[in-house]
């Protein structure tokens, strides 16, 4: 149907007109992947992409079913980005479904998780309300994705060597 992308384990590819999925193995057990998508002081270690030089300034998450998220990113307070919204869905360790409030074009992302032999494999999807908001969004998300399931491996890779 769509664009894919592939880039060394990260495969993004759209999968309809309003559809983003992202899939990705990581050797790590279910659990301390969904502990690094649900725990503040993990997400912020790995989600913002290095190359673009934009840290997280905060990070706050009620991971349950109707709790709410906000990350800021930016140098400083004055120049920042907020992404915030609600948890629509929440099944440890095994699905996540939110919504981005932050803009009326944004997606509702579902996050599953799914352990085969100590390994997880994670499939993100993003349903967008149109095709033209799905554009916008797809520009970039071929090279951001990669970066920040790499920073997530990266991490996990410490988390595993220190449990």
């Amino acid at each position: 149907m769509g664009q894919r992308a592939s880039n060394g384990r990260t495969v993004v590819e759209r999968r309809s007109e309003c559809e983003l999925v992202v899939t990705r193995t990581f050797n790590a057990p279910v659990r301390l992947v969904f502990d690094a998508w649900t725990k503040p002081e993990l997400f912020k270690l790995w989600w913002a992409p290095k190359s673009m030089g934009v840290p997280i300034l905060s990070c706050e998450m009620d991971v349950r079913t109707g709790g709410s998220y906000r990350i800021v990113f930016g140098h400083d307070a004055s120049d920042s980005m907020v992404f915030f919204g609600k948890y629509v869905e929440v099944l440890p360790p095994s699905r996540l479904v939110w919504t981005n409030d932050e803009s009326d074009n944004a997606a509702v992302t579902t996050v599953t998780f799914e352990e085969e032999d100590g390994r997880t494999l994670l499939v993100l999807q993003e349903l967008y309300p149109s095709k033209e908001a799905l554009d916008e969004a797809f520009v970039g998300m071929e090279d951001v994705m990669p970066e920040q399931f790499e920073q997530l491996d990266e991490l996990l890779i410490t988390l595993g060597a220190s449990v």
